[in-house]
């Protein structure tokens, strides 16, 4: 069996795992799931769902995606990166709409990992990344503005600039208690990462927080004041067939969510590979988070990917197999069981200060600045993706940047073809006079350095330009042209016809193989007319001459 397809844990249970590294992984599963507790709540209550969904996907989700992925470390479950995406879907079409919309991308993550996509995805730019990823943490910072300064707003817009507006509408309602609460979580989730690195900020956030709302009767909202008690059990949802209009009105949404989720899983476990080492199987890995997703839905969770940041902290705690994984999904499952009613007397500010946190470090503003210090092509599709994702739609950003960037790769790569001629009575043509000798006058030699496609073949006009009554023998030097696509040959073929029909003969020299042997199928040339360097292409120039 394809090894790309067989999950990293049942490769490690076979090749054998050590007890002490059992204890370890068992001992880091313990501290992630006690870290991912409060951001699975803040991720459903930011994407507008009850926070006993976010508990729900992180276990079902996070469980599968160890079980089944491609990466040793992975930590999969809710994230911010979906915040916005889930919030739009929920608005529009309701829970039974987000739940469908969740299993659709499952599948077509399913289809997307048995296609080998995973292979393709690492050609996504970064700068588009950085892109999208950098908007979606100001609207995430932009969402939590409402419960971080307790303001009574009814119906918050979606969009990003309603929500400004409405805000600025509602600022005499700040609550001060929450804003204070909110800063201070800031400020003490910085401090705890600091001074103690090891242990979560948000979860002493939490637990200090809350403690104090509670006994000193606080007048601030909780998660049990605006969404009732948490239920503490979890079982199938049981989902409905979706018609058919509903399938076609959630197709698109459905591309969004798996696109984000297989970027995202992705780019999670190239970090982890860089932290520890290892390589991932990128292709198992998005059929994992398929099935994840497909689970989390039938539970009734939300979407789930790789998380980033709860990844590395596993890998920090010594976590090497997906073992810990697993143990972090049961850490959060006995938790939902035994301690949901103590989450309703959370402070909505607490989570909001702690998403404010989480949105920070999404934004990623050193990635931003060293991508601002490269060129114009780079920032372009940097700030296209930024801005579209902000004001429009995730999917219409990654499609629309992503064209764009391939746009602008092509011209880049249409622009580095160079075809320089080479005349021996030139001085700047000394090195190969000196190399060569003299070069008769009715031999006209061109020097191509780039790839030969679509986007560069105009560069071939220059070729025509310099080629005069008197030239009987013209000689393209090919050493640099790594390929060459159906329009460059075409290109040529019209090229030799022209010299064809001036009297003059075409030999090419210093082709690679695979250029050769494209050229010789497609009959552009013959074998006399080809040769391996330039040498060989001289002497036969002479020897028609003669």
């Amino acid at each position: 069996m394809n090894q790309q397809f067989v999950p990293k844990l049942f490769s490690l249970v076979k090749s054998g795992i050590s007890a002490k590294q059992i204890i370890i992984d068992i001992q880091s599963g313990v501290l992630v799931g006690i870290i991912a507790l409060p951001l699975a709540l803040a991720f459903a209550i930011a994407s507008g769902v009850s926070p006993e969904r976010g508990i729900i996907t992180a276990i079902v989700a996070g469980f599968v995606i160890s079980f089944l992925g491609g990466s040793r470390v992975q930590i999969g479950g809710p994230t911010g990166a979906f915040i916005v995406l889930v919030f739009s879907i929920n608005a529009q079409y309701g829970i039974t709409g987000l739940l469908t919309a969740t299993a659709m991308a499952g599948i077509m993550l399913i289809i997307m990992g048995a296609l080998r996509m995973g292979d393709l995805l690492k050609y996504i730019p970064y700068n588009l990344i950085a892109g999208f990823t950098g908007a979606i943490a100001l609207i995430i910072f932009s969402t939590q503005m409402k419960n971080f300064f307790g303001m009574q707003i009814d119906d918050l817009p979606a969009e990003f600039a309603g929500q400004w507006i409405s805000y600025l509408k509602h600022l005499s309602t700040i609550n001060i208690y929450s804003a204070s609460i909110g800063i201070m979580t800031i400020c003490l989730i910085l401090l705890v990462r600091k001074k103690i690195p090891r242990i979560p900020g948000a979860l002493v956030c939490v637990i200090f927080f809350t403690s104090i709302v509670y006994l000193l009767k606080i007048p601030v909202e909780t998660i049990g004041s605006r969404y009732g008690e948490i239920s503490g059990s979890i079982g199938l949802e049981g989902l409905t067939v979706p018609s058919t209009e509903m399938i076609k009105a959630l197709l698109l949404p459905s591309l969004s969510i798996a696109l984000l989720g297989a970027l995202e899983s992705l780019l999670s476990a190239v970090v982890a590979d860089g932290l520890i080492g290892s390589g991932h199987r990128s292709n198992i890995e998005l059929i994992a988070q398929g099935v994840a997703n497909l689970a989390s839905a039938l539970f009734g969770g939300i979407p789930a990917t790789g998380a980033i940041a709860r990844t590395a902290a596993n890998i920090k705690n010594g976590g090497r197999t997906p073992i810990a994984g697993i143990v972090h999904a049961l850490v959060l499952l006995l938790m939902l069981l035994f301690l949901a009613p103590l989450a309703g007397y959370i402070p909505l500010a607490v989570l909001a200060g702690i998403l404010v946190v989480v949105a920070y470090d999404m934004s990623d503003i050193q990635s931003f600045k060293m991508i601002c210090k490269t060129n114009k092509s780079e920032i372009s599709v940097l700030f296209v993706t930024f801005f579209l994702t902000l004001f429009f739609d995730l999917t219409v950003a990654i499609i629309a940047s992503f064209i764009l960037a391939v746009i602008l790769f092509m011209k880049r790569m249409a622009s580095s073809l160079d075809i320089l001629p080479i005349m021996s009575q030139k001085e700047e043509d000394s090195l190969f006079t000196a190399e060569f000798g003299e070069i008769d006058s009715r031999i006209a030699v061109f020097e191509m350095n780039g790839p030969l496609f679509f986007g560069s073949v105009a560069e071939l006009l220059g070729v025509e330009r310099w080629i005069g009554s008197k030239h009987k023998v013209i000689v393209l030097r090919m050493r640099y042209v790594p390929i060459i696509d159906s329009t460059g040959i075409m290109r040529l073929k019209a090229l030799r016809k022209l010299i064809a029909d001036k009297e003059a003969v075409l030999i090419i020299s210093g082709v690679n193989s695979s250029i050769k042997k494209i050229l010789l199928k497609n009959e552009v040339v013959g074998k006399s007319e080809l040769f391996d360097d330039i040498k060989a292409a001289l002497k036969k120039a002479n020897s028609m001459l003669r």
